[in-house]
């Protein structure tokens, strides 16, 4: 896709999260719209996958190892064909299939997650798998940066570089926010890139925000040999909504229904500048 395209597309899947966190009445939107436009990289140009064919044996496989934003991948893969947009609102309702954290009963959902560290791991064991198989797949897994305060992200972090898994590729979202707050205040895991380096990793950092950079980024791991890829992107908590933006309140909590209006009101402001600009 064009830029331009997955510009447009990002801001769909930021309103998506918007309405199914203010459906919900619960969530966490500011995790979720940081990573938007990763996710709609992800799913509309890097990862071979098929909507109409979520289960086939070839696909790329993706485990959102920061399972509490959802939200994201909810509405990225709405979009792509997986599900009814219209279903979004329905999160975390009762009787709903779209809970609070990713369930493999979920139409293009590769791993149930949500226990920050766990994530990641089963990634890296879908890799080796691969690998021991003789697929071609490749295994994608997104962390937040205060999930790096724990210590099972490091231990499969060593298991992947030992292992030389150069079909699999970490990602970091690096908002510089968690739920109490920064994450040098609470438990500063910088330096990061040095860290996965010190485990045999491939790093690149970017802007999470750019799409040459992102794609240019992708197209890099891709051609490393030899060991797996971590790609750090520096990204702004609540990207596209003016309240939200680098604001730690918004790590978990839903918008009011006035709230809603402003925030779908700035989604709607993006998509003007998206189309003048054309």
């Amino acid at each position: 896709m064009k830029n331009a395209e997955l510009q447009k597309m990002a801001n769909e899947v930021r309103k998506g999260i918007v309405t199914a966190v203010h459906g919900a009445k619960a969530g966490h939107p500011g995790g979720s719209l940081s990573a938007a436009d990763m996710f709609t990289f992800l799913y509309f140009e890097e990862m071979n996958i098929d909507p109409k064919n979520p289960q086939k044996e070839d696909r790329d496989r993706f485990v959102l190892s920061k399972g509490h934003t959802a939200p994201g991948l909810y509405s990225a893969l709405a979009n792509r064909g997986y599900f009814p947009v219209e279903d979004l609102p329905t999160l975390r309702h009762l009787g709903s299939y779209l809970q609070g954290h990713p369930c493999m009963h979920i139409p293009g959902v590769d791993m149930s997650s949500g226990s920050l560290g766990q994530g990641i791991s089963a990634a890296a064991g879908m890799a080796l798998g691969a690998k021991l198989d003789g697929k071609s797949f490749r295994v994608y897994t997104l962390l937040g940066d205060g999930e790096l305060e724990e210590g099972q992200v490091w231990e499969a972090a060593m298991f992947a570089g030992y292992r030389k898994l150069d079909n699999f590729c970490v990602i970091v979202d690096n908002n510089n926010l968690q739920i109490d707050g920064p994450i040098t205040e609470v438990c500063s895991p910088y330096p990061i890139d040095k860290k996965f380096e010190a485990f045999h990793f491939h790093v690149i950092s970017i802007d999470a925000h750019d799409f040459d950079q992102i794609r240019a980024a992708f197209a890099e791991a891709r051609a490393t040999k030899g060991m797996p890829t971590c790609i750090i992107m520096r990204s702004l908590k609540g990207k596209g909504v003016s309240f939200m933006e680098n604001s730690v309140d918004w790590h978990g909590k839903a918008p009011n229904d006035e709230e809603y209006a402003i925030a779908m009101a700035d989604l709607e402001k993006i998509d003007r500048q998206l189309e003048a600009a054309e």
